[in-house]
């Protein structure tokens, strides 16, 4: 997966078409990504005595990675993730459109 803890994303599908946000988890065996203050759900949980009452929680659902696409600050725009190997044989995640490298 092309995608990274703390990235900037961009979902570009579903509900929360349009809106942006930081990458908090990404779930591999999933191929899908949670992030921070989207895709919002609500789950009853049971009481657990010694720490937490029971109740309705909140909390953020994962999406799926083929519906987001990660923002350059550059552009300031959602683009594609090409690579690129450096002289010195690291790998890099580069935007396609600017060109400028995003990690």
């Amino acid at each position: 997966m092309q995608i990274r803890k703390n990235d900037s994303v961009m979902v570009i599908a579903g509900k929360e078409r349009g809106k942006t946000g930081k990458v908090l988890r990404v779930l591999k065996e999933k191929d899908a990504v949670i992030i921070e203050r989207l895709n919002i759900v609500k789950r009853h949980t049971k009481p657990r005595p010694p720490q937490q009452t029971g109740g309705i929680v909140e909390k953020e659902a994962a999406i799926h990675a083929s519906n987001i696409m990660i923002m350059c600050e550059k552009c300031n725009a959602p683009a594609r993730i090409g690579h690129k190997i450096l002289a010195d044989g690291k790998k890099i995640r580069i935007c396609r459109n600017c060109s400028e490298a995003l990690d």
